[in-house]
């Protein structure tokens, strides 16, 4: 299936449509299991259902010939071993986020977000039609994987800290449960980042191991609880300003596949990285209004640390460009997009939301 063509015109309803048909039109076709792990818990059902809208759409689109079962982070393995996994042939897919992998290759982080990037929209438009998918799967190629985007939260919160942080000074010394490149920023100024998976940043946060920890939004986080051992909820989360997730899929597994298959994943993925965004939207307020509720400090990040660290995630960027040509590869063409797009950004949405949020309707 031609990319481009898919993302266009009909929509997903429409192509879905198209190869629902063209499975029916060729009953040949094979049963296949696959396992797909998740790099999260079960209880965070909208991140980890962004899996379970891929195995299910997959399995309604070919009539129940391809199944794929999707098992929580720690069935089969750790929430960030699913990239070992697949390389291994454990599993033949897996959803996650990419970031989580940073250790490997920062370039990595492309596929999911970077301080300071790109929101959901600007993401997306990247990915479908600024290059953006060639470059990480051309970069994931040599890992054995082939992506696909399945789910986005969009901009986060700042996470959770137990005292205020008004200042960079605060900052120093401070333990702090957060992914990706916004972790080797925090250390920049000064914070100790940890790497915790989802189902542990709680009892890490509880019993002291850490100061702040950071997960998605309003949403997730009152279902972790964090609001009951560190009250003071910041804003924005810098370092996300969209998340994306990504079902990786084994590359010699994926070229097995019937071309209806293939064109199952595609479809199931894209609706997956549009109904999670959606979800989020709807979900987030409520669960923001119960926090306040129950006693939660909502705060923004000061300017000071703000503009520090847009400064420490440019030098980051800059550095890595000068001794990692994968990272240059992708990060050149992404920083231009970037640039341009803000431009637009600026001028329509930035210019009606400024003024929309400031004049809201009243009785």
């Amino acid at each position: 299936m031609n990319r481009r063509k898919f993302v266009t015109g009909g929509a997903a309803v429409a192509s879905a449509a198209a190869v629902t048909q063209a499975v029916a039109q060729t009953p040949s076709l094979p049963t296949i299991k696959w396992r797909c792990a998740s790099s999260f818990p079960k209880s965070l059902d909208t991140i980890y259902g962004g899996g379970e809208t891929v195995a299910k759409r997959v399995e309604q689109l070919t009539g129940g010939k391809f199944q794929i079962r999707v098992f929580a982070a720690g069935e089969i393995v750790p929430a960030f071993g699913v990239v070992d996994a697949l390389q291994q042939g454990t599993v033949e897919c897996a959803h996650t986020a990419s970031y989580y992998f940073v250790g490997k290759n920062k370039a990595f982080a492309f596929d999911t977000t970077l301080p300071f990037g790109l929101n959901q929209r600007q993401q997306n438009a990247w990915i479908y039609y600024g290059g953006g998918l060639e470059l990480v799967r051309e970069f994931l190629h040599d890992f054995g994987i082939i992506s696909f985007p399945a789910g986005n939260t969009g901009v986060q919160m700042g996470g959770w800290w137990r005292k205020e942080v008004k200042t960079v000074a605060d900052l120093k010394g401070a333990k702090m449960r957060i992914a990706g490149l916004g972790g080797e920023v925090m250390a920049r100024l000064g914070a100790v980042p940890q790497q915790i998976a989802g189902g542990d940043i709680y009892p890490a946060l509880e019993r002291g191991a850490i100061d702040s920890a950071e997960w998605v939004g309003p949403y997730d986080d009152e279902k972790l609880g964090f609001y009951k051992v560190a009250p003071h909820y910041y804003f924005p989360g810098w370092w996300e300003s969209n998340s994306m997730y990504s079902l990786y899929v084994n590359i010699k597994e994926w070229e097995k596949l019937p071309k209806e298959y293939q064109a199952a994943i595609e479809a199931a993925s894209y609706e997956a990285n549009i109904d999670m965004m959606a979800k989020y939207d709807f979900k987030n307020l409520a669960a923001l209004e119960r926090l306040v509720k129950a006693g939660v400090k909502l705060h923004s990040f000061s300017p000071e640390i703000l503009k520090a660290a847009i400064k420490a995630s440019h030098e980051l960027y800059e550095e890595e460009s000068g001794k990692n040509p994968s990272w240059k590869k992708i990060y050149e063409p992404w920083k231009a997009f970037r640039q341009r797009e803000f431009l637009w950004h600026r001028a329509a949405e930035f210019s009606y939301e400024s003024f929309a949020y400031a004049n809201p309707f009243t009785k």
